[in-house]
């Protein structure tokens, strides 16, 4: 089975989290400028709410590698927001793409809100929702 990890982030909060799920699962952890070269399995990818949505390159690269997915499984951070599944629910959609249902989010410091966030105990639990995902392979929902 092969899996890969994409992220976009422009704080730093979301590639904490990637590099978690890199040490969990054994695959390097890159930003969405780095196409998928193969097919795989499962894309952990990461992201976060800005204005309410996920960034476009976040939109181009599913677009761009949708042919290369097998599933997605996200994982993010926000100050405000609890989940990305919603919008990246339209983004799987109108490529086809097969979305998990279960995301990890956690909190992300953003100005004075959240310092600190993600944390040690907030990448630990993103390892274990990555070794999750990938040992129930619990059936996403396609798109």
């Amino acid at each position: 089975m092969k899996t890969a990890i994409r992220y976009y982030t422009r704080s730093g909060n979301t590639k904490k989290l990637a590099e978690a799920v890199s040490g969990a699962v054994g695959v390097p952890a890159l930003a969405v400028d780095q196409p998928l070269t193969e097919r795989v399995d499962t894309l952990f990818l990461g992201c976060s709410y800005y204005a309410f949505d996920v960034d476009e390159a976040v939109k181009t690269f599913v677009a761009q590698n949708r042919a290369n997915i097998g599933r997605i499984v996200l994982f993010g951070t926000s100050a405000m927001m609890k989940s990305v599944y919603k919008p990246m629910k339209k983004v799987a959609e109108a490529n086809g793409v097969a979305l998990e249902r279960e995301d990890f989010h956690c909190r992300g410091s953003f100005g004075p809100a959240h310092k600190g966030r993600p944390d040690k105990a907030d990448c630990e639990r993103c390892a274990a929702f990555a070794l999750k995902a990938l040992s129930e392979q619990s059936g996403p929902t396609t798109a």
